[in-house]
């Protein structure tokens, strides 16, 4: 599911259940995250899908990526996975205008 940067935002600070992530390149995640965020890099091709499959399904993950393609793309991928609930960025980091913090 695609959401606003509001919607995104919002949903995210009422979610419990929330889990963020960010599927940019290193070298994009070493620029700024949205605070809590996990790494996996949608490049990384089977690697991406093997990381995914670790991940609690349980959750509700919050994607994002520089634009918001390749985190639809990953939505796209995890809801094949069997994820019940993905939401997309639209417009990713570039609109973002909520907390970045450096990845630790």
């Amino acid at each position: 599911m695609d959401l606003s940067q509001n919607d995104w935002k919002e949903q995210l600070l009422q979610d419990s259940n929330a889990a963020i992530l960010d599927v940019r390149t290193p070298d994009e995640w070493s620029e700024g995250i949205i605070p809590n965020a996990i790494q996996i890099d949608i490049y990384q091709g089977q690697g991406f899908i093997y990381k995914l499959e670790e991940l609690d399904k349980s959750k509700n993950y919050y994607v994002y990526c520089k634009a918001g393609g390749r985190s639809a793309q990953a939505c796209n991928i995890m809801n094949q996975l069997g994820f019940e609930n993905t939401y997309n960025l639209i417009g990713g980091m570039m609109q973002w205008n909520g907390e970045v913090v450096a990845p630790e």
